[in-house]
């Protein structure tokens, strides 16, 4: 048996799951849902879910399409994406954790809009996440079903993202502020790794076309 698909499959899902940052989004999604009724937060949170998958699905679809239109070479974009994750991963490990900008408290006025922003974007469907879709469903690299498994791998970790924020009450209660902030760290290691292979995985391909 070929397990090389199930490793690939596992990797994909790793990087998904880092760039995601499902946990590291309770803190967001509590800061902009203070206030709320818990039927509110329920539907902000199905919300920015739904957005963000439709966001997503969509750069799996025709974010490479795009690039291609603009003739970007998908080695160049790996290697940029790869550059882009480990600055991201930077930061979760030096930084915040989420960014601090979007650790606010919006006014009833913009309730509704919640949801979209900064909840799903930038989150949820932050830009870690678009480039990792993109680069994780070459082409002309990934078969039909690797690219399907993907997409189902991504909807998995979508949908942990959703449990965890609506059970984000009772989490935040139990790890705290900081136990998030050290769970992101974590998982900003673990994602400067794959960024880094990622790189050198471009190289190496740039490399071969000299």
């Amino acid at each position: 048996m070929d397990f090389s698909f199930f490793d690939n499959s596992l990797d994909d899902f790793i990087t998904l799951f880092v760039v995601v940052d499902p946990i590291g989004s309770i803190p967001v999604f509590i800061a902009c849902t203070q206030g709320l009724s818990a039927s509110e937060s329920r539907k902000v949170a199905i919300r920015a879910i739904v957005y963000a998958t439709a966001i997503l699905l969509f750069f799996i679809v025709a974010g490479q399409l795009i690039i291609e239109a603009l003739k970007v070479d998908l080695t160049s974009f790996q290697l940029a994406g790869g550059i882009v994750l480990f600055l991201f991963a930077m930061t979760m490990i030096f930084g915040d954790g989420k960014p601090a900008s979007e650790l606010k408290v919006l006014s009833d006025n913009e309730i509704k809009q919640i949801a979209a922003f900064p909840i799903a974007i930038p989150s949820i469907a932050g830009p870690g996440p678009m480039l990792a879709v993109v680069t994780l469903t070459d082409n002309h690299g990934k078969s039909v079903l690797e690219q399907s498994l993907t997409s189902v791998l991504l909807a998995v970790v979508l949908a942990i993202t959703l449990v965890l924020l609506l059970l984000a009450g009772p989490i935040h209660r139990f790890i705290g502020m900081s136990g998030a902030a050290v769970i992101s760290r974590v998982m900003g290691i673990i994602l400067a790794t794959l960024a880094v292979d990622n790189i050198v995985n471009a190289v190496r391909e740039l490399a071969t076309t000299f």
